[in-house]
This record gives C-alpha cells, structure tokens and sequence, in this order.
C-alpha cells in the first residue's frame, strides 16, 4: 500500500502500541494505534521527540501519499508542508453541528479544506450527518466530503464464558461523560437493591474528584486488559449518559463484544452502535431539566437532590431494568462484525486506494 500516515495534533502525550497493551488510554488514541498498526501506518505526533518504531516526531517526508489528520482542521496546513504530496484526510472523533463552535473552528480552515478537497472521516452515521450539515453550512460541501468508518474492536475480543456477578455494574468511561447522574442513579439502585455495587474505570485523560459513596469502587486509570476483565463479569455496563452524546463509544461495541449488554440512554450513536432498543432508554425531560439544574455541583454534595428526585421517581427505570435483568430478562449480545478490526482496516484500506 502506499505510504500512509496518520498525524495526531491534539494528543496529551506521546503513545504507540505498547501504551495501548500497558497503560489506561483514551479511546481516540487507543483506535488510531489500532487502524495504524492494521494498516503498518506511520504516526507523527505533535509531541513526539524521537522515533519508537513507526510513530514518530514531525517531519517532512516527500513519499508520503496520504495523511489522515486526528480531530483538529488546524493541523491542514501544517500537514500540507510536512508532506506535499501527500491527499489529506481529516478523522473527526468529536460532534460537529452547524454554528457549534467545532464547527466554526473547522470553518476557519474551510477555504483550505475546500481547495484540497479534503476526505472527512466520521466515526458513526449519526455522527456523519451532522458534520454533513455543518460542511454545507460552512459552503464547503460541494467539494469535502463526509463518509462513515466505525472505530474497531479487536477481532479476539469476544465472550470466554466468565461467571457474571448480578450484584456488579460498571462504568467504564470518562468521568465528564456522565458519572455524576450515574452516581445519582446508583444511590437509588442501592437503596432499592443493597448487595448491588458499581466498579468505575477512566482512562485517565480526565481524572475527576472521587466522591466516596457506598458500593462504588474506584479502579483509577487502567489498561484495557483489565478493564474488559471487569466488564465481562458484570451485570451490564452501567452508563445512563445524556450528558455528552457518544459520537461512536467504544465502552458500547467493547462491552457488547464481550457479551456485556449496556444500560444507556438513545443519545448519539448509542442505538446505532448497539443495535437493541432493550439497552437504550429515552432521555426524559425531568433528567434533563434536573442535570441542568446539578450538572455544575460536585458528586458528594448531589446527595440530597438525588434522593429527593429518587422519591419522585426519576431513577425508578434504572432500578427497574436492573431488578427484571436479574431476574433473567439480561440482553445476550456478542461481537458485531461492522467493528471487527479486520472488517474496518478493509474499509480504511478501500478509501485509501482509491
């Protein structure tokens, strides 16, 4: 294949694939490394100050044929001069709507996009029609266009027949993503159900404040390797998030790879991703209206609206669907093969060559 990179602006620190096997890691990193290396890809990053392998620091190369750029527009120009003969790409993890401010970021670099004609990758359908609407509201839609590849998992990651443990639920995300309303529901869970406990992971590029409460576990920032060894025992990967939409979420085709189902909510590619109406509730207007009212106090100071909004009955579906998956009512799920890593570095590899 010809000489393909990948050229990351934005990550923390530098990463290549023994971060992926030995450290936590975000989930935009942790699918760049996993396409790069299906693809035997290079990887320049920002930050990078000598060379491990295939990833590394910036630096012009003329051989260089395409260039996928991870998340920020800025970056095109820079990538332009770096390697000129290279057609561009630009690989949005992120939601991008019409006037957002991500959109109007990207719009700063329209004339740009516009004359490189610019391939937008999207992580999701539901992803895609936005960026869509907001290359059109930039007047660039004529000319950069937008399709769809999926974020891979990898093609080992299946169920092993692991005993499930019906007290435990995970969380296995990004504090901002939702953790604060999940706390919240889980106070109620517990109360409903007292042997019930909630395992919480992060991989670590938003710690957050710990809020000690009963039957929480903080594991911290971990590996992979150990965070599917927690899920794949678990009751359901617990993650009633409304609070930023998923433009894809990994946490949902890992968890259903392993046989876990998901409790989450029909917010961003939740449905699309998960494909069982059974794992996706409605966002309400009360858990909305009650975020907006809580969503800037910390986790320990929420307990007693939380328990005030238990009483009204806004965390009743979340006890309920625990309650009737215990009972034996939980989804069965496994892989799906639009994810597989091998399906998806043949979706990379067919709009490369083309």
């Amino acid at each position: 294949m010809s000489a393909i990179l990948f050229f990351d602006p934005t990550c923390r620190r530098p990463y290549d694939t023994e971060t992926l096997r030995c450290e936590a890691m975000g989930g935009t990193e942790a699918t760049v490394v996993r396409v790069a290396d299906a693809l035997g890809a290079l990887v320049a990053q920002h930050n990078r100050t000598s060379a491990s392998g295939r990833y590394l620091p910036p630096r012009g190369d003329r051989t260089v044929t395409h260039v996928i750029v991870n998340r920020d527009s800025r970056a095109v120009a820079q990538v332009r001069e770096l390697y000129p003969n290279a057609r561009v790409h630009l690989w949005l993890h992120d939601r991008v709507r019409p006037r957002s401010k991500r959109a109007r970021r990207i719009a700063a670099d329209a004339r740009l996009l516009r004359d490189l004609a610019v391939n937008v990758i999207c992580v999701s359908d539901t992803q895609r029609h936005s960026v869509e609407a907001a290359l059109r509201w930039m007047g660039v839609g004529d000319r950069v266009s937008a399709r769809t590849i999926y974020n891979p998992v990898d093609d080992d990651l299946q169920p092993d027949g692991s005993p499930i443990d019906d007290r435990k639920l995970v969380f296995l995300s990004s504090p901002n993503k939702g953790l604060k309303f999940t706390l919240d529901a889980f106070r109620a869970v517990r109360r409903a159900i007292p042997d019930m406990r909630l395992v919480v992971g992060n991989p670590g590029y938003k710690p957050g404040k710990v809020a000690r409460l009963d039957g929480v576990e903080y594991l911290g920032p971990q590996p992979q390797q150990r965070i599917h060894a927690e899920a794949r025992t678990a009751l359901c990967t617990f993650f009633p998030n409304f609070v930023i939409p998923e433009t894809f979420g990994l946490v949902f085709a890992e968890s259903r790879a392993l046989g876990t189902p998901v409790l989450t909510h029909d917010c961003g590619a939740a449905l699309e991703v998960l494909g069982d109406r059974a794992q996706v509730l409605p966002v309400t207007a009360a858990e909305r209206l009650y975020e907006a009212l809580l969503g800037g106090f910390p986790a320990g100071w929420r307990s007693g609206p939380a328990r005030a909004a238990a009483a009204l009955g806004l965390f009743d579906v979340y006890i309920d669907r625990v309650r009737a998956w215990r009972a034996g009512a939980r989804p069965v799920t496994g892989p799906d093969p639009r994810f597989r890593l091998s399906s998806v570095a043949q979706r990379w590899s067919e709009m490369l060559a083309t």
